[in-house]
């Protein structure tokens, strides 16, 4: 090879592999992403209780190391009220299991009795969930799903 040809090869290769760092370097900085959140509200009937159960899936690439959630009625103060992350580090967690490299479904149920809707308001509510990556970096999205008391 001529030494131009080789000195122009060497210098691409530092600059796609700068370019590659680079882009490795970005990808890491970002927080984790849900995705399709759903939330499906059943009421008691009878002597049997319902329930409310979130899905969502969350991708981080650098692992997922919680997630977080909070049903909450969209009237109460909470609507006013800016939720943020260390409100939601002490609330429940979601049980999440891997479905590709850097994606887990997550999963929260809770069943609902006759006596939580006697005392819940009735209406529109909101999923609040906050996602931690491994790397530390969150996600906080005050209304990933809604349902509805009736």
């Amino acid at each position: 090879m001529s030494r131009r040809i080789t000195l122009s090869l060497a210098a691409g290769v530092v600059v796609l592999g700068g370019a590659g760092a680079f882009a490795l370097a970005y990808a890491g900085d970002q927080p984790p992403a849900l995705a399709h959140s759903t939330a499906h509200y059943t009421a008691p009937d009878g002597g049997r209780d319902g329930s409310l159960t979130f899905t969502t899936e969350v991708t981080a690439s650098s692992g997922v190391k919680s997630v977080k959630v909070l049903p909450w009625p969209a009237n109460s103060s909470l609507a006013k009220k800016e939720l943020t992350v260390k409100d939601m580090t002490q609330v429940e967690s979601a049980t999440c299991k891997p479905v590709g490299e850097d994606t887990v479904r997550c999963t929260y149920t809770t069943p609902v009795t006759g006596a939580d809707v006697t005392s819940s308001p009735r209406g529109a509510w909101q999923v609040a969930v906050l996602a931690t990556a491994k790397d530390g970096t969150t996600t906080l999205d005050k209304k990933a799903a809604g349902f509805t008391v009736g």
